[in-house]
């Protein structure tokens, strides 16, 4: 489905703009451009850490442990807060959400908890986060960060609210809580040179500090873990970055589009405040609109280059992450017509509130 809505988007870009024109001339090359200035800026020091971190979520963390904490022997207590940020420990993106909620779902976590994975999970992916982060300013970041954690817990406790389905509480083994030490050991020793990485201090300091983090990754890789375990992390790297980067290449170009072809006075028009009208829409048109991961990232940069305001910025790229027109109809299926179109109206309506908020302080 990803790779048909990607094909689907470049054919009618490539049939129907008259490409003779100097204005798409130099849209073509303004795409060119910002994909240059992509795979200089943000890609080297940036994605490929960040995949590297996703390799080591998916084959040195425990991922079974972090799922038992959303299962129905977990207490609601442990179980919410567990799912607004697993996306994180669990390096989900737009596509793999799904099964991972249907799971969780029928194994009994209950609606509540199952829904605020859903709705956290893919936004709060750390590639999403740090390119955020890098690209449209830490403030944005850490703003996405927050409201999409706030907002999944509070759209899960008011479907759990409204529906009325609980896991069966319980407590959380010692096994699951105490597995992976050497795994989180290299986890964070990753995650401190992405975070070095976009640090503006001292280029000595910056350089030395990442020098010893990347010999110390490179050392545990080599002789802290098992050559099969290492081998598979390599894999699952490369199976993330060529899953994701083409994807993103594609978006960064057809932001560069975006940003000479599309009439200015529009963005301004329709997204250009801070207001209900504006956050409203760009949270609707988030919740409709298909952004393969990390795309959302260029686009976003494109539209707020054309005038988009903060508030519908964030707006955006909470309900962006979160829906999509194909992922409606297979959560639909999951949950059925009336859950899902509440859980919809509600991503929406949170979105919107949070995008006002950041609007209105920002």
């Amino acid at each position: 489905m990803k790779s048909f809505l990607i094909i689907v988007a470049v054919f009618l870009v490539f049939y129907f703009v008259p490409f003779d024109t100097p204005s798409v001339a130099d849209s073509i090359i303004n795409g060119f451009r910002m994909l240059n200035e992509y795979a200089r800026e943000h890609v080297l020091l940036c994605l490929v850490p960040a995949f590297f971190i996703a390799g080591t979520i998916s084959v040195m963390l425990k991922k079974d442990a972090v799922l038992k904490l959303l299962g129905p022997n977990a207490r609601r207590i442990i179980s919410y807060p567990v799912a607004s940020i697993s996306g994180a420990i669990l390096a989900v993106c737009s596509c793999t959400i799904l099964p991972l909620f249907g799971g969780i779902y029928k194994k009994g976590a209950g609606i509540g908890p199952a829904i605020t994975f859903l709705f956290a999970g893919p936004a709060i992916n750390i590639s999403a986060i740090f390119l955020t982060a890098r690209v449209l300013g830490w403030d944005l970041g850490i703003a996405r960060m927050v409201a999409t954690i706030t907002a999944s817990i509070l759209i899960g406790l008011i479907m759990e609210l409204i529906y009325q389905e609980k896991g069966a509480g319980g407590f959380v083994t010692t096994e699951a809580a105490n597995s992976g030490v050497k795994g989180l050991l290299f986890f964070l020793i990753q995650l401190l040179f992405l975070v070095t990485s976009g640090l503006k201090i001292s280029p000595t300091v910056k350089n030395s500090t990442m020098t010893v983090l990347a010999l110390s990754t490179v050392s545990m890789a080599l002789f802290g873990f098992p050559r099969d375990e290492t081998k598979q992390w390599l894999s699952e790297t490369w199976d993330f970055a060529k899953k994701i980067l083409p994807y993103l290449f594609v978006g960064v170009f057809l932001a560069g589009l975006i940003t000479k072809l599309l009439p200015q006075g529009i963005v301004a028009t329709l997204l250009g405040k801070n207001s209900f009208v504006c956050t409203f829409f760009a949270s609707v048109i988030g919740a409709l609109m298909y952004f393969a991961t990390l795309t959302e990232v260029p686009i976003v940069q494109a539209l707020t280059k054309l005038g988009m305001a903060k508030g519908p910025t964030l707006s955006l790229l909470m309900a962006g992450n979160t829906l999509s027109l194909p992922s409606m109809i297979v959560i639909t299926k999951l949950l059925g017509r009336k859950k899902a179109f509440t859980y919809f109206a509600l991503v929406v309506a949170f979105s919107t509130i949070f995008g006002m908020i950041y609007g209105s302080i920002a």
